[in-house]
């Protein structure tokens, strides 16, 4: 269990296996999808954020995602105050690798999609991450109409980031490479209407969700996040399991000031009729003793028979403490973050 790689290894052999699951500090393997065996309608490609201003109760997502079947393309706005979701997203069918992903997450890079209803482009330039995204005709949970973001995520050269490779017991040529990257200072502007906020200095703070690989037909997964700042040093949770077989590592980690401080199992304790009410987030060693309230649920359903995502991605507050391994104590006061319950077939 917990399988730290420590040097730089290509991800797949000839044969479309893993060459070495397990878990790094940094993205260390290297990906190529004309490795990934199994056909082009099964590789699963995507690049996700969510930013959440901490000080004002809001947060915002942008994905970009090509998942072999089709890709999906999506904008929410979450309002913690009111307690509200919004989301424009579209799907186009059998891309097939064109929609120009990046094969790494290091590299410089840029990817870009619209239509009439929305438009994205994330720029990765060196040590920053330029997001661009804006849905015009969206309504806001206040009644504005319109949201047009130019954020930009600083991920420090030397922050180290939770990154896993690992596959499933059943077949083992499909395989899941992440990385998660938390705690990325965003600063930038937000319009929403004709109203143009600037993010202040430390209020709003950035996750990316970056994932390639190859899935099993059907799959539910749990993921937790949060990046804020605890007693003004930047704090981050990456929590999540029931995706792959995760014996040679998991991915849940404590990140506090930029350094992973790494966790083996975690248990989401919750009422599965009803999402709402709150979570108990336990680890086996002691360490987390957390307490999640959900405010509102980001809810979305796809379902074109062969393809189907059922999608809740609750967006609350964390309370409670968690445990450094140096026997550090840290203290939680309502912090906002989000937790995730998916269902995909595809």
């Amino acid at each position: 269990m917990e399988h730290e790689i420590t040097k730089k290894l290509v991800l797949l052999d000839k044969n479309g296996h893993i060459t070495e699951e397990g878990w790094a500090r940094k993205p260390l393997w290297m990906y190529q999808r004309k490795a990934v065996k199994g056909g082009r309608l099964k590789i699963k490609e995507w690049d996700y954020y969510a930013i959440i201003n901490q000080k004002k109760g809001y947060g915002v997502t942008a994905t970009i995602s090509d998942l072999g079947y089709a890709s999906l393309f999506a904008i929410s706005y979450i309002d913690l105050v009111r307690k509200e979701a919004v989301q424009k997203d579209a799907i186009s069918f059998l891309p097939l690798g064109r929609t120009g992903l990046c094969q790494s997450s290091v590299q410089d890079s840029e990817v870009s999609w619209t239509n009439k209803e929305i438009r994205l482009a994330f720029i990765k330039r060196e040590e920053k991450r330029h997001l661009l995204f804006a849905c015009p005709t969206l309504k806001l949970p206040d009644g504005t109409i319109g949201l047009d973001c130019s954020f930009i995520l600083h991920h420090k050269a030397n922050a180290e980031s939770l990154n896993i490779a690992t596959s499933w017991k059943e077949q083992r040529k499909a395989f899941y490479l992440n990385e998660k990257a938390n705690c990325l200072r965003a600063e930038g502007t937000i319009r929403r209407g004709m109203q143009t906020e600037q993010l202040l200095h430390g209020e709003a703070w950035g996750v990316l969700d970056w994932g390639r690989g190859r899935w099993t037909y059907q799959n539910t997964w749990y993921w937790a996040s949060l990046s804020a700042l605890v007693e003004n040093i930047p704090f981050g949770l990456n929590l999540g399991y029931g995706f792959s077989d995760r014996s040679a590592a998991s991915e849940n980690a404590i990140f506090y000031n930029y350094t992973i401080d790494k966790l083996s199992d975690v248990q989401f304790i919750f009422n599965k009729e009803n999402l709402m009410e709150p979570w108990q987030i336990q680890d086996k060693e002691g360490r987390l003793d957390l307490l999640f309230e959900p405010l509102v649920d980001r809810s979305s359903t796809t379902d074109f028979f062969v393809i189907k995502s059922l999608q809740h991605q609750l967006f609350g507050t964390y309370s409670g403490t968690c445990v450094l391994k140096d026997g550090t104590i840290l203290h939680l006061e309502h912090l906002f973050g989000f937790a995730e319950e998916v269902y995909n077939r595809w």
